[in-house]
């Protein structure tokens, strides 16, 4: 057990990649809560951030799997 919890923390302080484009998923969103009306922009940027960075760390953990 105490091995699997290193690899997957290995996942994200080893990969910059993974760093970069969380960033980016976060960046998006606030460009997103700033732009929308508010009566949607919380919710919009809400479902960004947490579709996004799922996406990413799914799309990270598959690409460390081929490795």
């Amino acid at each position: 057990m105490i091995a699997s919890l290193r690899e997957l923390a290995g996942l994200f302080v080893e990969d910059g990649a993974l760093a970069l484009a969380i960033a980016a998923v976060v960046v998006f969103a606030g460009i997103i809560a700033a732009l929308a009306p508010a009566t949607t922009a919380s919710w919009l940027s809400g479902c960004i951030l947490l579709v996004g960075c799922l996406g990413v760390l799914v799309a990270n953990v598959l690409t460390a799997k081929r490795r």
